[in-house]
This record gives C-alpha cells, structure tokens and sequence, in this order.
C-alpha cells in the first residue's frame, strides 16, 4: 500500500461522521427537523462502530435539539447517554458541561427541586477547579430559581456571594450591584 493510499484511507469519513457534519450544517441553517435526523442516524452509526466518542456527541446534539422543542424526557435520556460514556472516560470537564446541561433542563422545565443540587454542585465543582466566572453565572441561575420559588434568604446569599466574588476581583461595579441585590432582598 502506498503512502499517498495510506492519507486517503484516513482522510475518509464514515457515513457516521458524514451525517453528524451534515446535522452541524442543518444547525447553521436552522433546519432541526432535518439535524435531528441527521444526528439520529449519525448516532446509529457511531453505535455500530463502537465509537464512543461520537456516540457521546451525537447524543449531546440531540440533546440540545430536544431542549429547543421542549423534550425534556428525552433530552435527559441523551444527556444520559453521553455521561455514562464521559464518566467511563474520567473526562471530567464533559461530565461537568453534562451536569450543567442537565441542571438547565430541569431549570427550564420548572423541576426546580431535582435543578438545585445540581446547580450547588456545579458550584463546588467550579471553584474547585478555580473558574470564577462559571460559578458567578452558576449563582445566578440558582439566585432566579430561589427567586421563583420565593425563597428570598437564599437568592440574597447567592447575590451576596457574587459580591463578595466581584470583590476578590475588584469589579466595583459589579460588587456593588450584587450587594444591593442581595440588600433589597432582605428588606
């Protein structure tokens, strides 16, 4: 076999990767219907290769593709998926962005319960890894779910420490603002 058959062998995609490109392109034109087929089918495919990767990010478009319409249960069912596969892997940040996704769902869903464990150990697991503005966007969203469910003690804690992060970082605007946030709420 010869070297330049060797490049082409590997510059071929599968009809998997052929179809999961495709859905990319029927995202950009907002086409859903036509990219959700397109990752289906691309998520078949990796499945029959044993390709766990593009199982994994198959089932995260279609993920996302069951958030836009509302289908949460599924939504889930392919977040699903594509954890198991990340944990098996170690690959922790995936497992993170997962658990972020699947905190959103069930956000948007108004499962707010089953949001607020996940959302605290988002948190944990932000400043663990030192991203300050990963947990600021974190405690947002759980100051709007304290919020919805008039818990106002715990909005104000969220707000409070979004100050106190702003203020580590000398953002004084930004401090200021959260600290009266937090302020009107106790009133």
């Amino acid at each position: 076999m010869t070297e330049e058959t060797k490049a082409d062998q590997k510059d071929e995609k599968t009809p998997a990767q052929k179809d999961y490109e495709q859905g990319l392109a029927f995202i950009n034109d907002k086409d859903i219907t036509q990219a959700a087929a397109s990752f289906h089918n691309a998520l078949l495919g990796y499945k029959q290769e044993n390709n766990e990767n593009g199982v994994a990010n198959a089932a995260m478009r279609l993920a996302d593709i069951c958030i836009t319409k509302k289908n949460f249960d599924k939504a889930l069912a392919h977040c699903d998926t594509a954890y198991a596969i990340c944990d098996k892997h170690s690959d922790r940040f995936s497992v993170l962005t997962i658990e972020a996704k699947r905190a959103m769902i069930f956000h948007e869903w108004g499962k707010y319960e089953e949001a607020i464990p996940l959302y605290v150990d988002l948190i944990d697991e932000y400043n663990a890894i030192r991203n300050p503005q990963a947990t600021v966007k974190t405690l947002e969203k759980l100051a709007e779910i304290y919020l919805k469910i008039n818990n106002r003690e715990k909005a104000a804690d969220c707000y409070n420490t979004i100050a106190s992060i702003h203020k580590a970082f000398k953002h004084d605007n930004f401090h200021h603002k959260y600290a009266q946030k937090a302020e009107e709420l106790m009133n």
